[in-house]
Formats: C-alpha cells, structure tokens, sequence
C-alpha cells in the first residue's frame, strides 16, 4: 500500500485543481476538504474525485465563476441557486450563513440546488459543532446518478442520498453521516478503478441477483446498489426517498427521474440549531455529554473492547493517517498521475 503525508497530499490536490483553472484559495479550500475526507477514512469523498471534478470543469458541468445567488432570504431562511458552481465552496457559504442566521434567530434553514458535488456531509456538520451548533445536512443528486433500486426491484430509482447529524460534544462532537444506501457510490468506484471486488451485500447485478462485482452498476442495463437495512432495507429506502424530497423538491431543484437526465451535482438540505434558543446551551452540553458517557459505560459482549459513538471510528482513523500517511492503492493513485501528468503538475514521491 502506497503512503503520503497529509501536507504532501494538500499541495498535491490543490495543485492539480489550480491547473484545472479553480482560482488560489478556492483550490486550497476544495483539496483541504478533500484530503479531509482521506484523513478520515472516507476515500469515496477524497482525491479521488479530483479527476471527476476536472473533467465535469473542462465539459462545462461546473462552472468557476458561479455565482451564490439568493433567491430567497428571512431571518432563519436561505433558498440558494448555486448555478452550478464548484460545490464545497458554496456548501461552506450556505453553512456559514446558516450558523449566523442560527445566531441571532435559534435556527438557520437552507436549501441549494444546481450544486456542484458538495462532499461529505460530515464537514458541514463539524463547522456547526465547532460553534456550539446542532445541525443536520443531506442531499440527493439532482434527478441524476441514479444507483439505488427500491426492494424488490432491479432497476435504479434513487441516488445514494446520504444525510448527516452533529452535535457538539466537547472535543468529541457526535457526528453521524451515512447514505442511504448499504453503501456510496464512491466506495464502489475506488474498488471498480483498484480492480477488487465488493463486499458482499452491497449491490445486486441487471438481473436482480446478488453480486460483488462493482462494474455491474456502470454497465447498460445498470445493476444496483440496495438500500441499507438488510433483511429490513424498506427502511433504508424509505429514508432515501424522503432525502430526495427534502432536498429536491423543497429546495427548488429536481427529485430523481428517468428523463431527462440533468447533469450531476446536488440539492441540498441544511439545518443549524443553537441550543441556546430553545434548553439552553449548558443544559444540551451536560445531557449530550452525560449520554455519551452512558452508552459508553454499557457492558459489553465478549469481544467487544470498546464502545464507540459517531465520530469515534473518524477520528481515530484521522489520528493514525497523520501520523503514519495516507494510504492509496496503486490504481487509484495511478488516476492522479495521469491527471497530474495531462496538467504538467509534478508528482510528489510516496513512502
């Protein structure tokens, strides 16, 4: 397994969106959320999107001199048009303004379509928590990149429409951020580019059967990714579906469809609470923290070592990364050479 430092890797992705035509901070800005994601175990939401991201750039799907045009506005309202500029910039300013809103009024509501790709959830989440904020996110994809059949069907419906909640916690935040689906499409891209197989349970092939190969859901007719839940995957299902509505029918934007198909991107659905409008900012610390504590104190089965909350498995994964280096396989990391070497952007060496 190849390895890079964190700082390597930020100046090598911020690099390669510079020469994509992305202006300075901008750049810096996307590759810090996309090294973000690496450092916490999410590579579905790291790098490996850059040549995606170039690519939607040069065919005109991103657009870099978009505008953040508010459509509407009220003391606790945000109706965002995105115009289809590069998504974790505008997913920053609509959180930020949201935070302000949440301020000065208890709550901030913001909804945004004719987004780019905004990333994980979980950022956005931590933004709010770092200021004492609670605040939920979730988005589907614009009535395009359809991946999820619903049970018992074998054909895609839904996007992977994820969410995410946050809570402040100390220096611990509670933060919980999952698709809706048994897993994101961009876990099955990483294994289809490294040429490994998924796990089983995680998609079924055109012809409804279970299958752990991640080209079936790139082919024609596509495979599927189930909802999560199992045995129970109605649940999952359901849940994607009201994503779909909260983010696109709410915001302005398009829910899922067979045609036409729009270009890629997201709607968006954020929400930010202060705590100190409604139980009190003391109170919801002592309670959150107190909870925490309980489950954590809760006898365990054998073999079980420890239990942990949401935002546990991320920092502990982010703690061993910057100390031991980001690991890439070689094919994934192939990906960005050939970027890098079509931009004339230098290659850093791996350990």
């Amino acid at each position: 397994m190849l390895r890079l430092t964190a700082e390597k890797l930020q100046s090598f992705a911020t690099s390669l969106l510079t020469a994509a035509g992305i202006p300075g901070e901008e750049a810096e800005a996307t590759a810090a959320s996309l090294v973000g994601s690496n450092l916490r175990g999410y590579e579905s939401h790291g790098v490996m999107r850059i040549p995606f991201y170039v690519d939607m750039i040069a065919n005109g799907e991103v657009q870099l001199d978009a505008e953040f045009e508010v459509e509407k506005e009220t003391d606790t309202n945000l109706v965002v048009n995105a115009n289809w500029g590069l998504g974790q910039s505008h997913a920053r300013l609509l959180a930020d303004r949201l935070i302000e809103k949440a301020k000065t009024s208890g709550i901030g509501i913001g909804t945004m379509y004719r987004s780019g790709h905004i990333g994980r959830l979980g950022e956005y989440c931590e933004m709010a928590a770092e200021q004492g904020m609670v605040a939920m996110v979730m988005v589907n994809t614009h009535g395009a990149a359809r991946r999820v059949s619903p049970p018992g069907g074998k054909r895609p419906r839904l996007g992977t429409n994820p969410l995410a909640i946050g809570a402040p916690n100390g220096d611990s935040p509670l933060v919980l951020d999952f698709s809706t689906s048994a897993t994101a499409e961009g876990k099955v891209r990483v294994k289809k580019i490294a040429g490994e197989q998924c796990p089983e349970g995680w998609l079924i092939d055109s012809d409804g059967n279970p299958t752990t190969d991640p080209n079936s859901i790139y082919q024609e007719p596509p495979g599927c990714i189930v909802p999560f839940g199992g045995p129970q995957m109605y649940k999952g299902f359901g849940l994607g579906i009201m994503v779909d509505i909260l983010t696109g029918a709410l915001s302005g934007g398009l829910c899922s469809r067979e045609t036409p198909e729009t270009q890629k991107g997201n709607c968006v659905f954020m929400l930010v609470v202060d705590p100190d409008h409604f139980g009190g900012r003391d109170h919801f610390a002592k309670e959150v923290g107190d909870l925490a504590q309980f489950v954590r104190d809760c006898p365990r089965t054998d073999g079980c070592d420890e239990i942990l909350l949401p935002g546990d498995p991320e920092r502990r994964v982010m703690k061993q990364r910057k100390a031991e280096g980001l690991p890439f396989d070689t094919e994934n990391w192939s990906k960005l050479v050939q970027l890098a070497e079509r931009l004339n952007v230098e290659v850093p060496e791996l350990k």
